[in-house]
């Protein structure tokens, strides 16, 4: 091949006697290069006579990485038309951690220009080396930019995962942070510096210290050590899975969509029973049982080739990415009203695009939720077309009017159909005071509960029962569990604000 259109060549990962021998030779016979950074060990050792150039100018001409990109590979790809045309070479493999050469490859196939890449040693194998690794069967690979970009790790923490291009504190402190989503603070981590050359080392330190380590730069890579299995989402599918196969659990091979039913529900009520409670420990526990039911049902929808876990995944973010662009598009919302208004025409629109018949506003709500969720969901979706008042008074009429005609009501049918109407009216007050109806219920119980157990406890403390008392010392005791209740509140309150 001739010297037109452009060479690729991949340095390797440390000095100059890492180049391979056919990169070498290539190398020997070209009389310019140019680098996308001079900043390489290798670059001191290159062939003796050969004018070396760079781009390191642009990465101080651009503050976004994407435009340093883009600014090389337009470079790169002017260079490559001429007579000569020219030789590009970048750290390690040109297929490694190397987004300009796929850049490159595909801007020359649309002008016709010719690219030839001759490879290089990456990275992975002297750190791999550095740290007696075996990369198989499995091992992550990622960029820290990109990790550090994110809000949570996009690899699971049962996986060890390589962590290349470690940049400068700043985004070394944002990485940690994403890391942390998954990792305990302290989590041991191990830095290899200079993989592969005379001075190479490895440190072992904590999740949280990363970016207080000195002499980090291109020739730094961060290892993290998987974690116990069972810690990823993919874990928790390799147990159900397990679990209903041939030689699996007698009881879960059986269950189908139908017979899980009641401990879905269950499982549901468990976990706002813990919400209640303000019970953190508990509320692990319900949601990981909450969680089961999910990927029980995923699993069986697999065997029956309905859809996978990854289906229900994927469903559910691309519901949530098209109907919150003002989260991920360049929407401008001024309210969270203008958010549920904003919701509706979303899903109109998503219904007409999919061609499925027009719903009313109060069809998506389950027939299956309590009485008052359902009346709450009923009114604030009514408020989001502009069927409300506009002021709370007419509201706390209404209670009153539903009130006054429950016990004006004559026949049986009548007091339920009125009793019916006073609650759906105490919902709505509810609503207009930012109460939700069913948790004020839910709290209300709970105190009753307490309260009576009070009454209960003092019976058997003076050697009655509960029945034997008149509802004078019932209801006597009865304020008395409201007086003590209520100074344990004012305690905790005062120990609070200390």
């Amino acid at each position: 091949m001739d010297k037109k259109g452009i060479v690729i060549v991949g340095l390797g990962p440390a000095d100059a006697g890492k180049i391979t021998r056919e990169a070498w030779e290539w190398l020997s016979g070209c009389q310019e290069i140019y680098l996308r950074t001079n900043l390489h060990p290798a670059v001191q050792g290159l062939p003796q006579g050969l004018l070396v150039r760079s781009f390191d100018e642009v990465y101080e001409q651009h503050d976004a990485l994407e435009d340093v990109l883009m600014d090389i590979v337009e470079q790169v790809l002017a260079l490559g038309r001429r007579p000569e045309g020219v030789t590009y070479a970048v750290p390690g493999s040109p297929f490694v951690a190397e987004e300009t050469t796929t850049r490159i490859l595909a801007a020359a196939a649309e002008v016709g220009l010719p690219v030839r890449v001759l490879d290089g040693l990456s990275f992975i194998e002297p750190v791999c080396s550095a740290l007696g690794l075996d990369p198989t069967p499995q091992l992550t690979l990622v960029d820290a930019l990109h990790l550090a970009s994110l809000h949570v790790p996009s690899f699971p923490p049962s996986v060890p995962a390589l962590i290349s291009q470690l940049g400068t504190r700043e985004e070394l402190s944002q990485l940690k942070l994403t890391l942390m989503a998954n990792y305990p603070d302290d989590y041991p981590v191990r830095l290899v510096r200079d993989a592969g050359m005379p001075s190479q080392r490895v440190e072992e330190l904590p999740l949280y210290a990363i970016d207080r380590a000195a002499g980090l730069g291109l020739l730094a890579t961060l290892y993290l050590p998987a974690r116990e299995n069972g810690r990823s989402f993919e874990d928790f599918q390799e147990i159900i899975a397990r679990l209903r196969a041939p030689d699996g659990c007698p009881w879960d091979r059986e269950q189908t969509h139908l017979s899980l039913r009641p401990y879905l529900i269950e499982e549901a009520y468990e976990v706002l029973e813990t919400l209640d409670q303000e019970d953190s420990a508990h509320l692990e526990e319900e949601l990981g049982d909450l969680l089961l039911q999910i990927g029980l049902h995923a699993q069986i929808s697999t065997e029956d080739e309905d859809f996978k876990m990854t289906d229900v995944i994927s469903a559910i973010s691309r519901k949530l990415i098209r109907r919150h662009p003002h989260v991920f598009g360049d929407m401008a919302v001024a309210s969270v009203d203008n958010v549920l208004t904003n919701w509706e025409k979303i899903k109109a629109k998503e219904r007409e695009t999919n061609g499925t018949p027009e719903k009313g506003m109060l069809d998506g709500i389950p027939s299956a939720l309590p009485a008052l969720t359902q009346a709450d969901q009923i009114q604030r979706r009514a408020k989001r077309v502009g069927f409300d008042w506009p002021e709370i008074g007419p509201v706390v009429a209404k209670v009153e009017e539903e009130l006054r005609e429950l016990l004006e009501a004559q026949t049986p049918e009548e007091r339920q159909s009125e009793a019916g109407d006073v609650l759906f009216a105490a919902v709505n007050l509810a609503r207009w005071l930012d109460v939700d109806p069913e948790i004020a219920l839910r709290e209300c119980n709970q105190r009753f509960r307490a309260r009576f157990a009070y009454i209960e406890n003092s019976a058997r403390a003076s050697g009655r029962r509960v029945e034997e008392l008149s509802f004078e010392e019932m209801d006597a005791l009865w304020e008395q569990a409201k007086r003590a209740s209520r100074e344990v509140d004012e305690s905790g309150d005062k120990r609070g604000h200390e």
